[in-house]
């Protein structure tokens, strides 16, 4: 996108084209406008527009500019944070409310995808969380036991089991979520944007939000060729927020995160890694990613961006790094590069906010972005709809509160990662 190859890379190698659409041109009135067309935007503009609403979109880039067409592609449920901690921070009820809708996440994407035809190279085969050392498997047996004790379908594998699923490594274990899968991440987004359309949304892209006014009743909100004027407004711009309400990208520090992808490996290669296609990662601090697409590529990944000098240190890392994971890949060639932003809240949980009156939205995912910003979205729709009450909401409503030395931070993470990246697998 916007001539960009580390961007999205193989995604936009690899993706359906997006649905047409164009920038708004003069002045249309809705009952509902929506701001940002990733997956939480999209979700809330096609279950708005199936309960018989009158909803716009405003992208201001392309549909999926943002993480929702750069990122790994697992859909995962539940958050980061494990089940027991979420409770703790968030209260029993919220806690266990938003457990169970999240828990439930990756069947709402899985279902949504049959539902409109989506194609997007969809694997609902499960993913495998992957113990480093002692430490790693105590974090992944509590994570088993606290989901297991709600009834998710979760399991530990020992490290042979593990190393079998896997095809290589050294894991001291593996959670095996089989709620999970891993998806073409663009694709769906732009799936999503399709079964909007036909459900009677309008998108516009190349359509920024600049400015927005309050006339009492109804909002206005400017773009440089039009402005909408609307009931309500949806914002859903996450990590990437900017213009109106941009206050929402302030409560996040920016977590960077790159992918590279090989060329499609050879039939046996194929079948000696991930044979039954789950999507994994480990439990690393610098966390690494890996995962199959539908032609064979494997997608490797790990916290970093790829700009000026550490482009070169992140790829020799992974290529380090994949060919002591898989020897038979020793010396592999990266067919494609990319890397987006993950939004960090302060307790690593999504934030629900009411921005001012009628102005709503979810943000803070934290890096798990596509299963909850797709029932978020969905929520929303509700909300707005009058079939949700506050008292019934996954999430107490907040004010945005910005992190402390958050610029200091996300220096940090980009200078930390590139210096464990310098060393790490050189033996």
């Amino acid at each position: 996108m916007q001539d960009d190859p580390t961007s999205h890379g193989l995604w936009e190698l690899t993706a359906p084209h997006a649905p047409q659409t164009g920038r708004l041109a003069g002045e249309i009135d809705v009952d509902i406008l929506v701001i940002g067309g990733g997956y939480t935007g999209l979700s809330s503009a096609l279950h708005l527009a199936e309960g018989g609403a009158r909803v716009a979109v405003l992208e201001a880039s392309e549909i999926g500019f943002g993480g929702s067409g750069r990122n790994v592609g697992l859909v995962n449920a539940g958050m980061w944070v494990m089940p027991d901690t979420l409770v703790a921070t968030l209260g029993q009820t919220h806690g266990e409310r938003l457990i169970d809708l999240l828990g439930r996440g990756p069947r709402r994407v899985f279902d949504l995808i049959a539902q409109h035809g989506i194609e997007c190279e969809q694997e609902p085969t499960g993913t495998l969380h992957c113990a480093v050392g002692r430490r790693g498997l105590e974090e992944i047996e509590a994570r088993a036991e606290q989901w297991q004790r709600r009834g998710a379908p979760v399991e530990i594998l020992d490290a042979e089991e593990t190393r079998r699923r896997i095809g290589g490594g050294d894991y001291a274990g593996a959670l095996l979520d089989k709620r999970a899968g891993t998806i073409q991440p663009l694709a769906y987004v732009r799936g999503l944007a399709r079964a909007a359309l036909a459900a009677g949304a309008k998108i516009f892209t190349q359509s920024a939000a600049l400015t927005a006014s309050d006339g009492g009743s109804r909002w206005k909100v400017n773009t440089a060729a039009g402005s909408v004027r609307a009931d309500w407004v949806i914002v859903a711009t996450d990590a990437y927020a900017r213009g109106p309400w941009s206050q929402v990208r302030q409560e996040q520090i920016e977590l960077p995160y790159f992918n590279f992808a090989t060329q499609p490996l050879s039939d046996n290669l194929r079948a000696s890694i991930l044979p039954e296609r789950q999507g994994a990662w480990d439990t690393k601090q610098v966390l690494s990613s890996f995962r199959f697409d539908r032609a064979g590529r494997l997608v490797y990944g790990s916290i970093g961006a790829l700009e000026r000098s550490s482009t070169a240190v992140h790829r020799a890392w992974a290529i380090r790094s994949l060919g002591k994971l898989f020897p038979q890949l020793a010396d592999i060639e990266f067919e494609a590069g990319w890397f987006g932003t993950i939004g960090m809240t302060s307790d690593n949980l999504p934030r629900f906010h009411k921005l001012d009156r009628n102005v709503i939205g979810f943000n803070g995912y934290n890096g798990r972005g596509i299963a909850p910003g797709t029932v978020f979205g969905g929520v929303l729709a509700s909300y707005v709809l009058g079939h949700v009450a506050d008292q019934d909401l996954p999430l107490p409503i907040t004010p945005v509160e910005e992190p402390r030395f958050r610029d200091t931070r996300e220096a940090l993470y980009r200078i930390g990662a590139q210096l464990v990246h310098l060393t790490e697998a050189r033996l």
